[in-house]
Parts: structure tokens; sequence; C-alpha cells
């Protein structure tokens, strides 16, 4: 809705990666950087982690864009919350291998090592990507060490790219996974952008759909994203786009400051019943919408006055909210008719 207003040809903040708005931080070029000296070395484990939202799975996506993909078989997984077997059947499947239900390990063993022979019989390496690696099983990483582990012509037959969460960190450096750990060639953790790079960072979005300053973006209301997301990108699309969405509806040209706290705290008190993601930490929480705020336990005139500047408040957070409400249905509205 709000593109039409401020004259852009796509949404800039959508949540599904797309490569066009990758945005290369140091951190992501760095990752990068060991994502191609790990896939050099033909064997092994990458391990890249990151906070949700960090943009892991478009660095991948981003990193396929820049490789000669006649050159490589990918398999992709991102359910991981299951077995070694059933692990080894989402791995053939996403190599385009079809497999029988209740077909026995040692004959699936048996296909994918036929199948990694023909693919380099064509000069194609077999990758396999695995997303959100922190939910797997010990059996299922001790799987993807055994794949890792088949020799073909005296050379590795899978490389394998481990995506995940910080969790999964201790993990691999648990006992347990000392020998996965040894196999691991390349690893980086992606941390958050900087305020300069939260910042080039909207504005290389936005540009990628064709803005040309419409909306006007005030110095400070970069600055209250940052503050407001940490930098993870993630963070920084859903408080962006809510903020244009609501600026269309105002009619807002310039979006300030005011404009992303009013509308993180909105979200805060929506989503977690709290404050923003930022200040969670720092600040205590707010009371979640159509709950009365925590009054002062004393009795005396500033007291009295502290409990009513808190029910005023919270008065005026819910008029702002039920008055956007009401715009976003009017204007569904408007556009069915």
């Amino acid at each position: 809705m709000y593109e039409k207003f401020y004259g852009l040809s796509a949404p800039p903040f959508l949540l599904t990666p797309d490569t066009r708005f990758f945005f290369g931080s140091s951190n992501h070029q760095r990752a990068i950087t060991h994502l191609v000296y790990g896939l050099d070395q033909r064997e092994g484990f990458i391990v890249i982690t990151g906070e949700v939202g960090a943009g892991k799975t478009m660095l991948v996506e981003r990193l396929w864009l820049q490789l000669n993909r006649d050159a490589y078989a990918v398999s992709k997984v991102v359910t991981t919350q299951v077995s070694g077997d059933d692990l080894l059947r989402l791995i053939m499947d996403g190599f385009g291998m079809n497999v029988v239900p209740g077909t026995e390990k040692s004959i699936l063993l048996r296909r994918f090592e036929n199948m990694v022979r023909e693919q380099r019989t064509a000069g194609r390496r077999c990758v396999l990507v695995v997303d959100e690696v922190q939910n797997l099983s010990f059996a299922a990483l001790e799987e993807l060490r055994m794949l890792s582990n088949l020799a073909i012509d005296g050379k590795a037959s899978v490389q394998t790219i481990l995506l995940g969460q910080p969790q999964f960190r201790p993990i691999l450096a648990s006992r347990d996974a000392e020998q996965l750990r040894q196999r691991v060639l390349a690893s980086f953790h992606l941390g958050p952008l900087s305020e300069e790079e939260t910042r080039l960072y909207i504005e290389h979005r936005l540009k990628t759909v064709g803005w040309t300053g419409n909306p006007a973006w005030e110095d400070a209301a970069f600055a209250a994203v940052f503050r407001h997301t940490g930098g993870t990108p993630r963070r920084i699309n859903t408080l962006c786009s809510r903020v244009l969405q609501f600026g269309a509806l105002d009619e807002r040209t310039t979006i300030v400051e005011q404009m992303i706290d009013e509308v993180a705290e909105e979200m805060a008190e929506g989503l977690n019943g709290g404050a923003s993601p930022a200040r969670a930490q720092t600040e205590p929480e707010e009371p979640e919408i159509g709950r009365r705020p925590p009054a002062p336990t004393g009795t005396g005139p500033e007291d009295i006055i502290r409990r009513i500047e808190a029910l005023e408040a919270a008065s005026a957070r819910q008029d702002r909210i039920f008055q956007r409400i009401v715009k976003l249905l009017a204007a569904a509205v408007e556009k069915d008719a």
C-alpha cells in the first residue's frame, strides 16, 4: 500500500530473502570470504552462525550468484528437527533423488555414493547446506559427519555448509562433537550492522526499489532505527516496513525520530508486551495493550500526578493504534472496491 504513495516499484523491506537487496556490510563480506575459502578446500565443513535475522540465508544465496552454478550440485535442508536417517532422506531429496519410503539405509548410502560419482563425472561438486543446524540432534550431526567421510576416488564426496544460531557454537565445542569439530575448515559469526551501516542498509534497500528521496529521512530517524533494532537486518526490515506503512496512512513525506519511536513502542506492546528489543534489557517493560500500567504505590501529590500521567500516556497510545487500524481497514475496503 505504501509503495504507491511513496512512488516505489516494490516493497523494500520484505522479510523473505531476496538477493536484489543484499547489502555487503563489513561482516557479510568477511563471512563470504570464509565461505569462498572453505569451498576452495573442497572438503569438510563451513560454519556460519548469527542471531535470528542476521542474514545467514541471504549470505549463501548471494554466494551462489557469484559461483558457476553449473559446477555445483546443491542440496538445501531447512527442516532440522529430524532423526539421522530422516536427515539422510531429506539430503537425498534435495539432490533430486527419489527416495522410496522404507528403503534400507545401506541401499540409500549406496545410491548416494553413486549419485556423487555421477555428479563428479559430469564435472560438478556436491555441496550440502543445512540451515537451523542448532536444532539437530547429535545423531543427526553424526550422520553429517559420516557422509563427509565418504570418499570417491580419494576425494570427499560432499562439502557441507552449516548455518545456525549462536546456540550451535557451544554444541560444536562440546566433547560429543569433537570429531565433527575437527572437520571444520572455516567458521565465522555474523554480527549485527553498525549504526552507520544501518543507515546505509536502509538507503540501499530503498534505492533498490526506486527511492529518490520521498520520504525524506532525518538523521535522528536512522539512529532511532538502530537503537530499536540493534542493527539486526530482519528487525530493521520489520520496523521500517511498519513505519512506511503508517507514514503513508498519515501522508507523511518525512520520517522523523518520533515516528520511529512511536511505531517501535506500539510493535513492542503488541508483540512482547513491553519495551522494544533494543531497550528491553535496560528499561522496565510497559504494559500490554488494553492493560492498565502498574500505578505507583505512594499516596502523595507527586505519586497521584504520576499515576494520572501514566494512564493518559497509555490511553494516548491506544488511541493512536485504534486510529491507524481504522485507516488500514478503510484503505483495504477502498482497495477491494
